[in-house]
């Protein structure tokens, strides 16, 4: 009877890796498809990553040199010009940051137009949408505000204002929208929030030019609406 051959521990494990690799290629064999369409996924997902980052990319600047036409026509009082180039930056969204400034824009150019339905619009989408900019928030606030006082809406336009001014305490505008508020207020015939306003500015911006033009706004206003 012939001896067991004793297996070194190499030999042990250079059998294990011939199975597994005999093993491996007739797995591969049978099911190569797969691998394949595994592979090609990969790569697609990964061409797809690139596509997207250099598309949106593109995008992007494209949004940005929109804005600066929209800008140049508007200094050139092609307002209507500027309008429609804003609009299709507004509408593509391609740059967060873009479409932002482009829906303010629209408010303000509308609000010059005097068409109040759109300019009341994108100031309303600022307004709900992007607040993070509490600078750019409160003057959309006071844009809505200038419409409904355009319009003859003064209760209306001296809330906007003051909701404008408690949007932003302390901003370089806050004076001017409450001033804007009382205005409201005077011409809506309310004098109790037209005096209100008027306390708040004293105490605020006291020994300032925009206190004298306050005071002086309600003296006028004030007198003329039966005030004291």
């Amino acid at each position: 009877m012939r001896g067991k051959v004793k297996l070194t521990r190499r030999q042990i494990k250079e059998d294990k890796f011939a199975t597994f690799m005999l093993t491996a290629k007739d797995r591969f064999e049978q099911n190569w498809q797969y691998y394949i369409i595994a592979a090609v996924a990969i790569v697609l997902a990964v061409v797809a990553v690139v596509y997207y980052f250099n598309s949106s990319q593109s995008a992007r600047e494209e949004a940005g040199r929109k804005y600066a036409e929209a800008l140049a026509s508007s200094n050139s009082g092609n307002s209507q010009v500027a309008i429609l180039t804003l609009t299709q930056i507004v509408d593509q969204d391609a740059d967060a940051v873009t479409t932002r400034q482009a829906v303010f824009m629209l408010g303000r150019l509308n609000l010059e137009s005097r068409n109040y339905p759109e300019a009341i619009r994108f100031f309303e989408q600022y307004a709900s949408k992007y607040r993070g900019d509490k600078l750019m928030y409160a003057a959309a606030l006071a844009g809505l505000g200038a419409c409904a006082e355009n319009q003859g809406q003064f209760g209306d336009a001296a809330a906007k204002y003051s909701q404008a001014a408690e949007a932003y305490p302390g901003g370089p505008s806050e004076g001017d929208y409450l001033t804007s508020s009382m205005r409201g207020y005077l011409l809506a015939g309310d004098m109790e929030k037209a005096r209100t306003r008027l306390t708040t500015i004293r105490e605020k911006f006291k020994t300032t030019e925009l206190a004298q033009r306050a005071e002086r706004l309600f003296a006028e206003k004030g007198t003329a609406a039966g005030g004291s």
